[in-house]
């Protein structure tokens, strides 16, 4: 199973893609999210967001946002 993760700036879109997990730093801590993952909203914290294709891990800087 996969989810559609889509990263976008004011300029451009940096990712769109389907992907197995992702981990990223919310104002109230770090959050990891699977497919069928329960319906969230939440502020994106200055940190590493962490993205998992078939076995290996991407890694992305993020200053803020949200999801």
């Amino acid at each position: 199973m996969t989810l559609n993760l889509c990263v976008l700036t004011p300029n451009r879109i940096v990712w769109d893609s389907e992907v197995k997990e992702i981990i990223l730093y919310t104002n109230s801590g770090q959050i990891g999210v699977l497919p069928n993952h329960a319906p969230i909203a939440t502020a994106v914290d200055i940190g590493i967001l962490r993205i998992r294709l078939n076995d290996q891990w991407l890694t992305m800087a993020l200053m803020g946002g949200f999801a």
